[in-house]
């Protein structure tokens, strides 16, 4: 169902390793000048991966599950890395990482901005001097609570609009990589007789159905990359979009638990249709350096990322017991639903991964 063929996934998996050990033994050998968290970024020369020398790129929401994971791979591929964070509990965290070792090859080249995603100003100086913003849209309920609500998608809509504003407001910012959801473009109204049965990138959710189920995670991330893509096209942004389904890593429930609860309302019926997918932390942080790489080559428009669709009951009761709910609430019946059968693909990332591992196999 628009998988990684396994010879293939093998593949790129063998390559990344290779070109990991090779990015962390060119920036292991060289010598940077101490500076704390707060001060500037190091001026290392990172000569093992030419097109990274010198750029410096910036990551929002860069404590999250996500967002940490985009640092560290960003770090190894030799970019200097700035993270927004809005608050001084976030900069202590980042320091105790790096000082555990969790912040993986980091020779001082990435920094913390704290920064507000309500604020267009504070984001647009933040930015100042990066030539590329990756937004993860990362937010925790502000009540504590697991889930997400309406009010917090509303939140979701105006901080991307704010990225995207500040990131036409600075001149250094040439491109961007919004973080949407899976979920962005699943939710049709199966009724339709012209419905395509395959979903992939060209895919939208309809609006009307997610407010009337109630899916506002769902909703929030459908409006928030539709008003990202309305701004960089009124402002002429160059702007790419990742929709993962599902993310999944170590203690993922934990450590991403407003999101994942909120992501399988709805679960029984994506279940159903064949449209309950997942996609582990690591290749997602990958699949969006990979596109920003490819942006100013032949990266454009959207991207669904999964590496796995969730089949057959024994599948559906070992994610619901990762995430701690009643089995029933995945492969259980939802009341007068019948079920339509859909294609999942991702074969446009699938495409534009394996043209990019070739071409830097041959640089490397």
């Amino acid at each position: 169902m628009g998988i990684v063929r396994i010879e293939e996934r093998r593949r790129l998996e063998i390559e990344e390793f290779r070109r990991m050990l090779v990015a962390c033994a060119g920036l292991n050998r060289r010598k940077d000048e101490e500076e704390d968290l707060h001060g500037g970024i190091s001026s290392t020369n990172t000569s093992c991966i030419d097109f990274a020398q010198d750029k410096v790129v910036c990551v929002t929401s860069g404590v999250s599950f996500l967002g940490l994971a985009l640092v560290n791979r960003l770090l190894l591929r030799g970019y200097k890395v700035r993270i927004i964070v809005d608050n001084q509990e976030d900069i202590e965290k980042l320091r105790e990482m790096e000082t555990s070792g969790e912040m993986r090859i980091t020779n001082n080249r990435f920094k913390a901005v704290m920064a507000k995603l309500m604020e267009v100003q504070s984001l647009s100086e933040a930015f100042e001097g990066c030539c590329g913003v990756f937004h993860t849209s990362s937010f925790a309920d502000p009540a504590g609570l697991s889930g997400y609500t309406k009010s917090m998608a509303e939140i979701e809509v105006k901080a991307s609009e704010n990225v995207m504003k500040a990131c036409a407001r600075t001149p250094s910012v040439r491109n961007c990589v919004l973080t949407s959801s899976l979920l962005a473009c699943i939710w049709r109204d199966s009724n339709l007789h012209e419905l395509s049965r395959v979903v992939n990138h060209e895919c939208w959710s309809d609006e009307s159905l997610c407010i009337d189920k109630k899916l506002w995670y769902a909703f929030g991330k459908l409006k928030a990359e539709k008003a990202a893509w309305r701004i960089a096209e009124e402002e002429g942004l160059k702007l790419t979009t990742i929709c993962p389904g599902l993310i999944t890593g170590p203690e993922f429930v934990h450590r991403n638990s407003t999101a994942t609860i909120a992501y399988i309302k709805g679960a029984r019926e994506m279940y159903a249709d064949a449209l309950l997918a997942t996609v582990d932390l690591s290749k997602l942080a990958y699949a969006h350096v990979c596109v920003f790489e490819e942006m100013n080559k032949t990266a454009f428009g959207r991207y669904i990322c999964f590496d796995h669709v969730i089949e057959g009951d024994d599948e559906a009761e070992k994610l619901a017991h990762e995430v701690g709910i009643p089995a029933d609430k995945i492969c259980g019946n939802a009341s007068g639903y019948i079920p339509t059968g859909f294609e999942l693909s991702n074969r446009k990332l699938t495409c534009l991964m394996s043209r990019t591992l070739g071409s830097c196999y041959n640089e490397i």
